[in-house]
């Protein structure tokens, strides 16, 4: 081929080094590639509905719990008790704390056994998929059960050393009970029986009551009790209900709504004992005190009163004079705050060290009260013995006596206060059952799934698209490559409806669609070839020759060159058609014929004959070589073919050879028009060897399927090879909405009818 001066169809640079976003072409990548965004969301529809079927539903139960601010049981017996008992006082936020501790939910877990967990091993992913729902065991005060397809299981008692805890054992049925195995031992024991055995690591308590039949296998653990307080927290949650309320509402979550409604009702229960414990244990230790003290003041008022009265026996009745009488009133008086004073020390010595505040400043009191006696007592002194004795005798016995009914007394209200005495908090609603389950929300679930599977489908699109460049816009295409975009070939819905039934291989537009946009493109692909610029050594007597190829396979290029040559017939023209993938060619598909005595066979004729390129066999009417036997008439007026021939493993060996050179020396005296239908660029370098004995180059790509890319590497490839790339066919462009670039056939001139 005579190279011709290169076209120069460059634009401004800024323009083809940065290309804008453009927000119109990003939607319609989307719109383009809606099939995939819409596959994407189907499956993430398909995945949220099995999510729904493959999580068990959850319950939720809750209860009201009301925080007063004091204990009113002691305060309304008077303020002598309320002083002693003291005053207490709880916020609704420490109270929550306080409710999810171990030490409230430690004794819920040994009511309703929550630390043993049973499993059923042999539910699998699709069991619960199939299934709405899987059973959950339940614990109540007897045990653990758990229902399988196979039977129920019943544990009353699993204890186990330390050194098992959170270790899975394996229990079975057996004809003679059961066996417990740990993949190291193995206990058999009776169905029903408690049974104790030892292991390497130490002791295992167990009774079993039933079992599922055949030997099915339930896997058995005992959790630490951290382990199930924090799993039992997760679903615990506890809060302050309103804003200073001193409302506490708790509320536990869990795919059994009969367990958590039960273990939530343990835990208000444990909460409010121990709230009572708390309310009456200083009521409590103040009786305790009392009750010791009572004793030693009734022995005390006995003897006080024995000797008085025996001081009377022996010296009758003392007439105490009005001053002594006034100095033993005041010195009861005295006497009784100082028992009073002296009780109150020793209630606080039990609470409080000698160094308290309280303490001390009841000792200062004492110290007054002590020094005020010594005054008295020293006036009495200067009374006569007897009368002194009589008044020393009578004062004992006062003091004891009062001193002694006053802690009666005392004892006997703490006693009523304690029988009627409440914690600060009390029980506003118990958990109840609904079975109503709050999770999963399916259609939450199956709308976020939709709408996670459409953005997967989206970036998936967007991704291929930033991935795979294809070809669409002509313009650019020129502006990248250099090379002008000759033509653009619209998709034929006739052809494309043929293309479906495997059995109808002609695409002749003249046969199906000879009224379409995609015939009359062809012919304008025809007058662009005639009456553009003709290479400057093109002879006049000698047929002029067209190459059509592709960057890769699958591009349409036999289509153009069939329908090419079609329309250079209808001029009175002889077109020959020349089959030049020797490997795949499938051009005598479209003229329904047979690919036998082509190409491949002419060139190999001289070796089969064992001659050699020596000896030509080549003459002015081609009749030594029989080459009219390789040439086949397509049944179209003025169009002959030569197919491929037999599969050729080496075609290019023999394009390069001297035989293809005298073949297209003598074809070009025969036809006007020769056009060859070449293998891709990418695929075989057969075109490159072709293209040198053609007159005009043309690259076949097709819209919104060739990667940009990779036709840019093939006209690469084909300038490496000396080879000037004519003019680019773009082909199979859709009119649609959906492709701003189907403007470039919209005003294509045909009949609609």
């Amino acid at each position: 081929m005579n190279n011709i001066d290169s076209k120069d169809l460059s634009t401004p640079k800024g323009d083809n080094d940065n290309d804008n976003i453009d927000l119109t072409a990003l939607v319609l990548v989307l719109l383009r590639g809606w099939k995939v965004i819409a596959l994407m969301a189907a499956i993430g529809l398909l995945i949220g509905f099995f999510y729904t079927r493959y999580i068990n539903p959850t319950f939720k139960s809750d209860a009201l719990i009301q925080i007063e601010e004091n204990s009113q049981g002691v305060d309304a017996l008077g303020a002598n008790i309320s002083e002693l008992v003291g005053e207490e006082v709880s916020k609704a936020e420490a109270e929550a704390e306080l409710i999810r501790s171990r030490m409230i939910l430690e004794p819920v877990v040994d009511m309703l056994h929550l630390d043993i967990k049973l499993t059923d091993p042999n539910i699998g992913y699709l069991d619960k998929i199939t299934n709405d729902r899987i059973n959950t065991q339940l614990n109540t005060n007897d045990g653990v059960s758990l229902s399988t397809k196979n039977g129920s299981v019943q544990i009353n008692q699993f204890d186990v050393s330390p050194a098992y805890l959170n270790q899975s054992f394996t229990l079975s049925q057996s004809d003679t009970g059961f066996v417990l195995s740990n993949g190291l031992d193995d206990f058999k024991g009776q169905l029903g029986q408690p049974h104790q055995f030892n292991g390497v690591n130490g002791e295992i308590n167990i009774t079993v009551t039933e079992l599922p039949a055949d030997g099915y296998p339930i896997g058995i653990t005992q959790q630490t009790l951290k382990t199930t307080t924090d799993a039992m927290n997760s679903a615990l949650s506890v809060e302050e209900k309103g804003d200073k309320t001193n409302i506490i509402q708790l509320s536990m979550t869990g795919t059994n709504q009969q367990q958590i409604t039960t273990t939530l009702d343990q835990i208000v229960q444990s909460y409010i004992d121990q709230n009572q414990s708390r309310g009456t244990e200083e009521t409590t230790k103040t009786l305790a005190f009392m009750e010791t003290q009572i004793p030693a003041l009734k022995e005390k008022l006995d003897t006080s009163e024995a000797q008085f009265n025996e001081f009377r026996k022996k010296h009758g009745t003392i007439d105490v004079g009005k001053e002594a009488e006034l100095l033993l009133n005041e010195k009861s008086r005295i006497d009784e705050q100082l028992n009073d004073l002296k009780l109150k020390r020793a209630d606080l010595t039990t609470y409080y060290t000698n160094e308290h505040p309280l303490v001390i400043q009841i000792n200062e009191q004492l110290k007054v009260l002590n020094s005020r006696i010594g005054a008295i007592g020293s006036t009495v002194a200067g009374l006569p013995e007897i009368q002194r004795e009589f008044l020393k005798l009578s004062e004992d016995t006062a003091i004891n006596r009062e001193i002694y009914l006053t802690l009666l007394k005392n004892y006997e209200q703490l006693k009523i206060v304690r029988a009627g005495q409440v914690g600060y908090a009390r029980i506003l609603d118990r958990p109840t059952s609904t079975f109503d389950a709050i999770a999963p929300n399916k259609f939450q679930i199956m709308l976020l799934a939709l709408l996670v599977g459409t953005v997967l489908g989206v970036m998936l699109v967007l991704i291929r698209n930033l991935i795979r460049n294809v070809v669409k816009d002509p313009e650019h295409l020129e502006s990248k490559t250099g090379i002008p975009v000759i033509a653009t070939i619209p998709r034929s819905t006739s052809i494309s409806k043929l293309g479906r039934n495997k059995k109808n291989t002609g695409r002749m537009l003249a046969h199906v669609d000879h009224n379409g946009l995609s015939y009359e493109a062809i012919k304008n692909l025809r007058t662009n070839l005639l009456f553009g610029k003709t290479p400057k050594t093109v002879d006049k007597n000698s047929a002029q020759t067209i190459l059509i190829t592709g960057e890769s396979p699958g591009v349409g290029k036999s289509f153009i060159t069939a329908n090419l040559s079609e329309v250079f017939a209808q001029l009175d023209k002889k077109v020959l058609i020349i089959d030049g993938d020797m490997r795949l060619g499938e051009l005598h598909k479209m003229f329904g014929m047979s690919p036998d005595s082509g190409l491949t066979d002419y060139l190999l004729q001289d070796k089969d004959s064992s001659l050699t390129d020596n000896e030509p066999r080549l003459d002015s009417d081609m009749t030594k070589l029989n080459l009219e036997s390789f040439i086949q008439p397509t049944g179209m007026e003025h169009i002959d073919l030569i197919s491929r021939g037999r599969p050729s493993h080496n075609p290019t060996s023999l394009l390069i050879g001297e035989r293809f050179n005298h073949l297209m020396a003598a074809l070009k005296t025969k036809y006007d028009y020769i056009v060859i239908d070449a293998p891709p660029i990418l695929a075989a370098s057969d075109a490159m060897v072709l293209a040198q004995h053609a007159d005009k180059v043309l690259i076949v790509t097709k819209f919104d399927h060739s990667v940009e890319g990779q036709l840019v590497y093939a006209i690469k490839q084909m300038s490496k090879a000396n080879v000037q790339v004519d003019g680019i066919i773009l082909n199979d462009i859709q009119q649609s909405i959906l492709n701003r670039y189907s403007y470039h056939y919209h005003y294509a001139y045909g009949h609609n009818s």
